[in-house]
């Protein structure tokens, strides 16, 4: 069974920084796909960016490309997402999901919500 334990969220003003953290344990074998969604009320949960560990390839929605990176530290089974340039339309509420032993893409589009197995809490992020 896998835990995942998200942090690093707060309030910022547009422009300002956040750095999310996606803490992990439990049974990761091998490599795996972990990515960062976000929600508001009312609304689906949108991916943001998704890395493959062991191998590092990212993918990440036009919204955020250039101002959002996603990292792993192997050492620590953690998964960051550094988030600068914010903006109002960030906020929302983040999530970090793990497929183990999976790709990340799926029939040659970006593994979706629906295709991850574990899911934290999620932290949330306001941007004003």
């Amino acid at each position: 069974h896998v835990q995942l334990v998200e942090s690093g969220g707060g309030s910022v003003q547009a422009g300002g920084s956040l750095r999310l953290s996606c803490g992990a344990s439990g049974s990761i074998y091998g490599d795996a796909c972990v990515g960062w969604f976000r929600q508001v009320l009312g609304k689906g949960r949108e991916g943001v960016a998704r890395i493959l560990t062991g191998v590092g390839t990212t993918d990440y929605v036009d919204s955020v490309k250039g101002r959002f990176t996603i990292s792993e530290d192997n050492a620590n089974d953690t998964i960051y997402l550094q988030m600068n340039s914010l903006k109002p339309d960030d906020t929302a509420r983040y999530y970090c999901a793990v497929e183990p032993g999976g790709s990340c893409s799926v029939g040659g589009r970006p593994r979706e919500a629906s295709h991850f197995s574990y899911w934290g809490q999620g932290t949330q992020v306001t941007v004003s």
